[in-house]
């Protein structure tokens, strides 16, 4: 199973909520909250193109290029709009459909894009060109990496501080996934060439943001400037105390709650 790599998850009923993962991850990072929020949403939890099992990525990458791609999806499962959530990446492209008027709210956890040029300079870009090339030699070793605490602890550092709720299956599935990203240096490369911007005016529904305050990643505040001070000043920011970058495989009943409460402001 932790091998298998499918475009979407869909299930429940209720109102429509789509998922959207990170840079070079699937909608598997969402299987800790799948099963609570299905009690009260249609979920459509999706794969990016240029992500493993996703769609294919085009030649040319766009700063539309996601966003398409999930709003192909929400049209395939027939959802006009929908309560989006987003994490990293994901809750820059959530936003990005809210401007087109594809989102009943918006809940984003670490959502990218919104840091300073300074940071992104320093910080951001590279450390992801980095982290992409150990990933793809770590890949060959996931089983042996995930058959250990210390191994998954390892794997996971940089996303989440508390990794009780990660098992080796989920690892595997994270390693091998992000080393077989095709989209990922031609996604890099677009960021590097066109950075991030928004039609933040165009954002008219509820928009809640979330940070855990020991996110490695996209730290708290820093990269939170841009969606505090020029695109959402008046959107609702939440720190989620001691938490990492990823939430939802961290703290996986309190976001739950959160995307609930987000969906309930609609």
């Amino acid at each position: 199973m932790s091998r298998q790599f499918t475009p979407e998850y869909r299930g429940g009923s209720g109102p429509p909520l789509v998922l959207i993962h990170g840079f070079t991850d699937t909608w598997r990072t969402w299987e800790l909250v799948i099963p609570t929020l299905e009690k009260s949403f249609d979920v459509l939890a999706v794969t990016l193109p240029g992500h493993a099992g996703g769609p294919a990525g085009p030649d040319t990458y766009t700063p539309e290029t996601l966003p398409d791609g999930v709003a192909k999806a929400m049209d395939k499962a027939g959802f006009e709009a929908a309560h989006l959530v987003g994490n990293s990446l994901g809750g820059f492209v959530a936003l990005q459909l809210a401007a087109r008027g594809r989102a009943l709210s918006v809940t984003g956890l670490a959502p990218a894009g919104g840091w300073s040029p300074e940071f992104q300079n320093q910080y951001a870009l590279d450390y992801f060109i980095t982290q992409q090339a150990l990933v793809k030699k770590a890949a060959a070793f996931a089983d042996q990496i995930a058959a250990t605490p210390e191994g998954r602890r390892q794997a996971t550092r940089f996303i989440v501080e508390d990794d009780s709720l990660i098992t080796a299956g989920m690892v595997v599935h994270q390693l091998v996934g992000a080393a077989s990203c095709p989209g990922a240096q031609p996604m890099i490369e677009l960021a590097r060439r066109e950075g991030f911007e928004l039609d933040a005016e165009a954002i008219t529904c509820a928009v809640r943001l979330i940070w855990g305050t020991e996110d490695k990643l996209l730290r708290w505040p820093d990269t939170a400037v841009r969606f505090r001070e020029e695109w959402l000043p008046t959107a609702e920011f939440i720190e989620l105390e001691g938490v990492g970058h990823c939430p939802q495989l961290e703290v996986p009943v309190e976001v739950a709650a959160l995307i609930s409460g987000t969906a309930a402001l609609a």
